[in-house]
Formats: structure tokens, sequence, C-alpha cells
């Protein structure tokens, strides 16, 4: 399971933002596409932690970029913010999603 988890966790955050630029932003999805890549650079965050990697912690609600705070202020971006911005909140957005479900999806399913 360990294997489906990794794969699926890549897949969404280099792989899915793909499809998300291409039905959203079609004039531009190559441009879309790379602006949500660059949206993974709010991992930065997690080097303000002790240690940067622990096995079994949600990224969600720990990293200060990773706030549900923040992540609030990510929707109101998707909702309120145009052009390049909106493209950067709803990579964030999604970042946020592919971390939250990384951690509550596969512990669910590891209880079932």
């Amino acid at each position: 399971m360990e294997i489906a988890k990794i794969i699926t966790h890549y897949f969404l955050h280099l792989i899915f933002p793909v499809f998300i630029a291409f039905v959203f932003f079609r004039e531009n999805w190559k441009k879309a596409y790379f602006i949500m890549l660059a949206t993974m650079l709010v991992d930065v965050d997690h080097l303000l932690a002790t240690p940067i990697f622990q096995e079994g912690r949600s990224s969600i609600g720990f990293h200060p970029l990773h706030t549900y705070p923040m992540i609030f202020l990510y929707f109101l971006g998707v909702l309120f913010l145009r052009g390049n911005y909106k493209i950067i909140a709803i990579g964030l957005l999604f970042h946020m999603f592919t971390d939250f479900q990384d951690f509550y999806f596969w512990n669910w399913l590891v209880k079932l």
C-alpha cells in the first residue's frame, strides 16, 4: 500500500495539475501548469520544522503555510483573484488537498 500512496502523492502533485490547467485554462494551459508546479515551493515551510520530515505527521495544520487560516486565504484567492494570481491560488489549494489526502485518506484506508 505504501507504493500506491507514493504514486498517488506524486501523481496529484505533478501530473494531475496538467488536467486542471487544460480544463480551466485551455488557451494557456502550459503556462498555467508551470505556475501550478511552481506553487510546490510552498513546501519551503517544511524547512522550519524539527525534524524536517517525520513519519506519521500531517503537514496540514503543522507547517506555517499549510495551516487552516492560510488554506482559507488560498480559497479566497480562488474566488476573488484573477489571472496568474488565481492560478497560483488554485495550485496552492490543490497542493493542500493533495497533502490532506496523503495523510488522512491513507490513514483512514489502513484502518479499514
